[in-house]
């Protein structure tokens, strides 16, 4: 009987230092998960702010490229609207969501055989007509969110379409 009861006080200390031995087991991974998501945590946070950052500016040259085209989608409605520099400029100002967006328009001709041409003269030779250009350029500066080593703190961003005015 005794021999019976040392092997179940054997058995009871094996069992309980088997139950000791998986609990600091499982203490010790999660002080290893907690140091991994330490030593992670701040390159996700860079590569998040990066990509904010990426989208920050790709959504400005989009919105700077579309107010370009917008001025001269206006301007090439007619000759009237074409030689009206300030309406244009207005028209891609008033597409975007940018404060702080320049615009700058201009109205120019050329013969169908590729010479430059007055607007006003036609000076076109026989066998050509005259084509008439809108074009609107439009440029704005964004500041990025922090300062990056060896990045700009500015992006110089730029829209730039011509089209031919409505004949």
């Amino acid at each position: 009987m005794q021999n019976q009861t040392a092997k179940g006080s054997s058995l009871f200390r094996t069992v309980a230092c088997g139950l000791q031995d998986l609990i600091l087991s499982l203490t010790a991974r999660q002080g290893q998960s907690l140091a991994e998501i330490g030593l992670m945590l701040p390159v996700i946070l860079v590569t998040m702010v990066g990509a904010i950052e990426i989208g920050r500016v790709a959504y400005a040259s989009i919105e700077v490229s579309t107010a370009a085209r917008a001025g001269v989608q206006y301007g090439c409605q007619n000759e009237s609207n074409a030689e009206n520099a300030s309406s244009m400029e207005q028209a891609a100002l008033d597409d975007v969501n940018l404060t702080g967006m320049t615009a700058s328009a201009s109205y120019s001709c050329k013969c169908s055989n590729g010479s430059t041409t007055s607007c006003t003269s036609n000076t076109c030779t026989s066998g050509t007509h005259l084509e008439e250009y809108v074009t609107v350029t439009t440029s704005y500066s964004m500041n990025s969110l922090f300062k990056y080593p060896g990045i700009p703190q500015t992006y110089s961003l730029s829209g730039y379409a011509t089209m031919r005015v409505r004949q």
